[in-house]
C-alpha cells in the first residue's frame, strides 16, 4: 500500500482513494498519522522558534549580510561558481 507525504497508508488504484479521500472528509474514517509524522511535526515547529530566536539575537547589519550571501549563492549556483 502507498505512503502519503505524512505516513498515511493510501489506497494504489484511483477509485480507490476517492473512496478513501470522501469517508475523510464526511468523517467516516479517521486519518492515522505514524509516529515518524509527528516527530518531524514537532522538529519542524521547533525549528521555527530557534529561527525566530536567532533572527531576534542578530542586528540587521549581520542578518543583511547573511541574506546577501544567500542571494549570491542562489544566483552562482547556475553558473557553478562558489561564492566567498
Amino acid at each position: 500500500m502507498p505512503v502519503g507525504p505524512r505516513g498515511e497508508k493510501r489506497p494504489a488504484d484511483v477509485i480507490g482513494c476517492a473512496v478513501m479521500v470522501a469517508k475523510i472528509a464526511t468523517g467516516e474514517l479517521e486519518e492515522e498519522l505514524s509516529a515518524e509524522s509527528q516527530d518531524t511535526e514537532a522538529k519542524s515547529e521547533a525549528g521555527k522558534k530557534g529561527g525566530k530566536a536567532r533572527a531576534g539575537s542578530l542586528t540587521p547589519e549581520r542578518r543583511t549580510e547573511i541574506a546577501q550571501a544567500g542571494a549570491k549563492a542562489r544566483w552562482n549556483k547556475e553558473t557553478g561558481d562558489v561564492a566567498a
